[in-house]
């Protein structure tokens, strides 16, 4: 039925001049993912990666938004009815064990549920990445058991990326519609540019409610380097300084910029852009970009304050040497203690661990959706 639906809305083609709705674009991609979702049915989902299984060219157009316009493309195979469609059930249908499974999961899920404004419980989302996390713990007790884990139906040594692809394969089938996929896997010259993310936080009157919670950090942060950067100016001075101490807005930093950027003839449009940067494991020393702060604008309703990340080949890089230093004592972490037992320092130690690697992988925003 979705991919009927989507067909009609194929037909709906935009007049000759008029612009494409965001809709119409995505909806060719969306009947493809539909297609080949169908095909894979009964194919186990460790064998199944659209990451891999999709073209290069189809999955950079898609996670862009961009018109179909894919030369030489190759249409999914259309609905088989030997391939059965999925029947939904009731939950008492399932046996006693999968019921306690999906019960355990709902649990897990609403710990992982933001506690801020901008955020509503979506259970299905809480139950997909409850059952992410028990998938996560199984596949590692797995390694621990035999040494090697199946995937693309070869057995061999676990890796990070495979660890973090189970909980992506949840992300991305909990939300069909939206392009979860790893960025680095892209064409190399779309890597190469970079993918930018971009997370308006002040947009004119308007505000994120979504990161509101972050605020006050960012604002001190960028307050932090504006004084640094600009502290020998001597437009920054007395009262301009003391303004800048005090703003508890993007706006009311306005007065000091206005002071800085217009000189004689020559007015500059107010702005900045602070660059964070996340601390290395592996390397002490080493200062990981995190994401940049830009704020724009001359007057209050005029204001643009984002946070950009852009996931370049080697900010990527980086990224993955720490998490792959991280993960290195993981897949030996159970052999001493098969079922860890009541060595409560290992299960410390393997947590901070997992931790760590979440950490670094949102900074790193590795996913075309569906990491931030």
């Amino acid at each position: 039925e979705g991919v009927k639906a989507q067909t009609k809305v194929m037909l709906n083609e935009p007049l000759p001049g008029q612009k494409a709705s965001p809709e119409y674009l995505r909806v060719k991609y969306l009947r493809e993912y539909s297609r080949y979702l169908h095909a894979n049915l009964d194919t186990p989902v460790a064998d199944c990666s659209a990451d891999h299984d999709l073209t290069a060219a189809f999955r950079e157009h898609w996670a862009k938004n961009l018109p179909f316009l894919l030369e030489g493309y190759e249409e999914q195979p259309g609905l088989q009815p030997s391939i059965r469609d999925v029947v939904p059930q009731s939950f008492d249908a399932y046996g006693a064990d999968v019921r306690e499974l999906v019960c355990a999961a709902d649990r897990l899920g609403s710990l992982m549920q933001y506690d801020a404004p901008g955020f509503l419980p979506n259970r299905r989302v809480h139950r997909a990445m409850g059952m992410a996390a028990l998938e996560v713990m199984q596949t590692l007790q797995h390694v621990w058991r035999n040494g090697k884990v199946r995937v693309a139906g070869k057995s061999r040594r676990l890796t990070w990326r495979d660890l973090f692809d189970v909980a992506v394969k949840w992300r991305r089938m909990v939300d069909p519609d939206q392009p979860v996929l790893w960025l680095d896997l892209m064409p190399a010259r779309g890597l190469k540019s970079g993918f930018n993310s971009h997370i308006n936080l002040v947009r004119g009157h308007v505000s994120n409610l979504r990161y509101a919670t972050y605020f006050d950090r960012m604002l001190t942060s960028v307050k932090e380097k504006l004084l640094q950067h600009y502290g020998t100016n001597p437009k920054l001075h007395g009262e301009t300084r003391e303004s800048v101490q005090k703003a508890r807005s993007v706006e009311d930093l306005l007065p000091a910029l206005k002071k800085i950027f217009h000189s004689g003839r020559q007015q500059q449009q107010p702005g900045f852009m602070v660059a964070t940067k996340v601390p290395g494991r592996a390397d002490r020393d080493q200062q990981l970009d995190g994401f940049t702060l830009t704020m724009t604008g001359d007057a209050v309703g005029n204001v643009l304050f984002i946070a950009d990340t852009q996931t370049t080949q080697r900010r990527t890089d980086e990224y993955h040497s720490e998490i792959r230093e991280l993960f290195q004592p993981v897949p030996g972490a159970g052999k001493a203690h098969a079922t860890l037992g009541t060595a409560r320092q290992d299960v410390d130690t393997l947590c901070n661990i997992m931790l760590s690697m979440v950490y670094y992988f949102y900074n790193l925003m590795p996913l075309s959706r569906g990491s931030r």
